[in-house]
């Protein structure tokens, strides 16, 4: 696959389509989408996210963007199979519109998300800082540079395949550990072609590119790679905040870091920034991580 056809395989499964019901509930409206091929034969979180949030949106007037989004991961996805979002109306306010989507596959839910849009309006504005001292994304080796060699199903046949360009500022950890033992990295990142502008697309392409390595820092911090024998990691929960407007294939730093790490769970947050140094969004999520001996 080139760029374009790795872009296009992101919108094909982010296009859902309106289903009948699949069972009676408070869930007024449902739609069907395809999942993605993955070696593992498991559904990409983020490819879950982004359709929750399509499914979410589409029953929601053009004028109100999704800003805020929590959801459980609950059960393994089956990469092999379509998944069907039902969607309840909880609130249709003056301001705000708030919807549940649960994402079926089997009819058991593999992973449920509240998500709340907002009309557009005028407010006060600030924002974090964009870190100091990054080099330029044209100054960073891409991913699929770094590691396009290494002959591995989960390589060639996903990481290299992602619709993201994906370019590390610090030494990237998939063969091996590298660099200082921190609970920090940073990660430039953007769509890997032209994107349409709809901003609900946007906001989907965002919420699956969120899901890139956001655990990374507290491998990096416990001195783990992700062919470290035994590594286990799965995404328990997810939350993110959208600040403002997305481009998703213009450059954004995705500032990663891991606030705390116990009883085998790990927390990763970052902050999403566009290129002229506003923050785009900020993102939270709990995972496991074990090392089985």
């Amino acid at each position: 696959m080139n760029h374009s056809d790795n872009v296009a395989e992101l919108l094909r499964v982010l296009r859902l389509t309106p289903t009948d019901p699949i069972h009676r509930s408070r869930e007024t409206e449902f739609f069907e989408g395809p999942s993605q091929f993955k070696p593992d034969g498991r559904v990409f979180g983020g490819q879950v996210l982004a359709q929750c949030v399509m499914a979410g949106g589409l029953t929601v007037a053009d004028d109100r963007p999704i800003h805020s989004l929590h959801g459980y991961f609950l059960r393994t996805g089956d990469a092999t199979r379509p998944i069907v979002f039902g969607v309840e109306n909880l609130r249709d306010g003056g301001s705000f519109s708030a919807r549940r989507v649960h994402a079926y596959q089997n009819g058991e839910p593999i992973m449920s998300v509240m998500s709340s849009f907002q009309l557009v309006q005028d407010g006060y504005d600030h924002s974090d800082e964009f870190p100091a001292g990054m080099p330029d994304p044209e100054d960073c080796p891409e991913i699929k540079d770094l590691i396009g060699s290494v002959d591995l199903p989960h390589v060639q046949e996903w990481l290299v395949k992602r619709p993201f360009d994906v370019r590390p500022v610090e030494p990237s950890l998939y063969l091996e550990h590298q660099g200082d033992q921190v609970s920090r990295q940073h990660v430039w990142i953007r769509a890997s072609a032209e994107f349409p502008a709809d901003p609900l697309l946007n906001a989907a392409a965002l919420a699956y590119a969120s899901d890139f390595n956001l655990l990374e820092p507290a491998m990096r911090r416990s001195g783990l790679a992700w062919q470290t024998p035994g590594l286990r990691l799965a995404s328990l929960d997810h939350a993110m905040w959208w600040h403002r407007p997305i481009r998703a294939d213009e450059w954004m730093l995705y500032s990663q870091n891991s606030p705390s790490a116990e009883g085998g769970r790990a927390l990763g947050a970052g902050r999403i920034f566009a290129r002229d140094g506003q923050l785009l969004a900020t993102v939270a999520q709990q995972g496991m991580m074990r090392v089985k001996h």
